[in-house]
């Protein structure tokens, strides 16, 4: 039994104040899009873990699928299996790649082991393994808030649109990335720009993370340019990045991106 967890897309971010805890408040919208990993599970004598595709860092028993299965293992019989990710949305991109692997993790053993639990269950499940992991279980575009993990669904269709997706060498890391930002009560709503036409996205979509980013890495910035002198309607960073998105109109001519970064264009059908 397999599954394709896919990635998504911060459409606009508001860093909107600093928390007790350390943390900060957020606003933004994610929406899912379809660049996908392969998740598949088997039985097996024991439990294991392989990966294909892009390499995997770190331990692999520290991989968020493999976190998922014990999750579950520690309230359910769950049998032993293999897990096998093939790996294609890239790491430190913003995508959400991790946590989409996590969550379909989370869903994928509930129906192959028939556990039964219910979307509401999973999605606390997911929410101790991320932030913005519950966002996965309904895959529906909502506005995130607070740290990323309180969702409201939004009305928005990007249907017949078409997504590139720029992911440079270069690596953000979130921790830089929130040290250079101001946090600031906006002063409108992003979920009032979701209901304007996509044209006029740049005019008050803003990613404030591209603030502090830009200056850093003048090459996210060039890459946002180029994603406009291609004809997006708009284009911004994803999350803290590093992943640089347009949405087109029409099918773009990508030639003039390859240089950039590894690219991704896909059309939008929900």
């Amino acid at each position: 039994m397999e599954c394709s967890p896919n990635a998504k897309i911060n459409l606009g971010l508001r860093v909107v104040s600093k928390r007790p805890d350390g943390y900060h408040n957020l606003e933004t919208v994610f929406y899912p899009v379809p660049l996908c990993d392969t998740l598949s599970v088997e039985a097996a004598e024991t439990f294991r873990f392989t990966s294909s595709g892009l390499a995997v860092d770190g331990d692999p028993a520290d991989n968020l699928v493999c976190r998922a299965y014990r999750l579950l293992a520690c309230d359910y019989n769950l049998p032993p299996c293999h897990l096998h990710l093939h790996k294609v949305i890239p790491f430190g991109a913003g995508l959400g790649g991790g946590s989409a692997d996590a969550s379909f993790c989370l869903q994928l053993l509930n129906r192959w082991a028939s556990l039964g639990i219910s979307l509401r269950k999973m999605e606390e499940y997911a929410g101790r393994l991320g932030a913005d992991c519950a966002f996965f279980v309904r895959n529906r575009p909502v506005m995130a808030r607070g740290i990323g993990n309180e969702f409201t669904e939004v009305p928005l269709s990007l249907k017949g649109w078409w997504l590139v997706l720029v992911k440079p060498a270069v690596l953000v890391s979130t921790a830089e990335a929130y040290r250079g930002v101001r946090p600031a009560v906006p002063s409108d709503r992003l979920e009032d720009w979701m209901q304007r036409p996509v044209e006029v996205w740049k005019e008050g979509v803003v990613n404030d993370f591209e603030a502090s980013v830009f200056p850093k890495y003048p090459h996210l910035a060039a890459i946002k340019q180029m994603l406009y002198d291609c004809g997006a309607a708009y284009a911004a960073m994803s999350g803290s990045g590093s992943c640089m998105y347009g949405l087109f109109r029409t099918a773009p001519d990508t030639t003039p991106l390859q240089t950039a970064g590894q690219v991704f264009c896909m059309a939008l059908k929900s």
